[in-house]
């Protein structure tokens, strides 16, 4: 895979969406470690192997998607890189260290898990739901500080929701909720973002104000961002580069800083079977072929 490789050239934004150029991404000093390594990861339910030897890895500032059909394994590549689920063989590392075996509350000041769908917290207000993200770095039964407070209170401005520290977490449209989440997830300052399908019950303007959000993050907060999509389209806009996932194999990948129509159209076809491709400018659209 070629996940690893320097990036270096500037990215272009959905042209039917922005229709301006994305901004310039940083160059990487040479030979610089990836801020995720994923090692051969493999995952089974039993007899049934479900993730075959998955290797990649991120540099810091890069947003990745995983791509696959339903039943592809993205959920469960997620979720053991998360350590939420065992891995059979392989390893995780991030920055370097080896987060495998690492407990609970340790690796949560390497890795944040973001769900396709958050548990339902009742009688709750959004700011306490924000400071949960501290959790990773209170002592035990400890609470947070005045000082964290205002900083969940700053982060919830600036995701766009001021004033609603303390409202109901469950009264908010579920675009607000999963801005909540997104902040807890800041809050918790991991290197490392995982996201699953965080844009799922969300209308059309919420998954591009969403993802908008967690790119413009990503960017300025030097993290890695690893997400699973079901919508091609979504993954081209707003990722840096495609993982492309075919029954529990990586078969492919795509850098959508440098990738060439026949090439992302040739790849996207592993998974999508018969695809058309539009372009304009150097931005693409999947659709099936008729």
């Amino acid at each position: 895979m070629s996940g690893c490789r320097r990036q270096n050239r500037a990215e272009t934004g959905w042209q039917q969406i922005a229709g301006a150029e994305r901004e310039q991404q940083q160059t990487e000093s040479a030979g610089a470690e990836p801020l995720l390594r994923v090692e051969g990861a493999a995952v089974a339910y039993g007899s049934r192997q479900v993730i075959r030897d998955a290797s990649f890895c991120l540099h810091a500032g890069e947003f990745c998607a995983l791509l696959g059909l339903n039943g592809s394994g993205k959920t469960t590549l997620l979720r053991a890189i998360a350590g939420l689920k065992r891995l059979g063989a392989g390893r995780v590392r991030v920055n370097g260290t080896d987060v495998t075996s690492l407990n609970e509350y340790r690796r949560a000041r390497y890795l944040s898990y973001i769900p396709q769908r958050h548990s339902t917290i009742y009688n709750t207000s959004v700011l306490d739901v924000a400071l949960m993200g501290f959790n990773a770095h209170l002592p035990l039964l400890s609470q947070p500080t005045q000082r964290m407070r205002e900083q969940a209170v700053d982060t919830l401005e600036r995701l766009g929701l001021p004033d609603r520290s303390g409202e109901d977490f469950l009264t908010l449209s579920e675009g607000q909720k999963q801005l909540v989440i997104l902040a807890r997830a800041i809050l918790q300052d991991a290197p490392v973002m995982l996201m699953d399908e965080p844009d799922s019950a969300l209308d059309f303007l919420n998954r591009h104000m969403v993802l908008s959000k967690i790119r413009e993050l990503i960017k300025e907060e030097n993290k890695a961002g690893l997400i699973t999509l079901h919508d091609p389209n979504f993954a081209m806009a707003y990722c840096d580069r495609l993982l492309l996932l075919k029954e529990g194999r990586l078969v492919g990948e795509l850098d959508m800083r440098r990738a060439k129509a026949d090439e992302v159209k040739k790849k996207l076809s592993l998974i999508y079977g018969d695809i058309e491709l539009l372009q304009s400018g150097d931005s693409f659209l999947m659709g099936k072929a008729l």
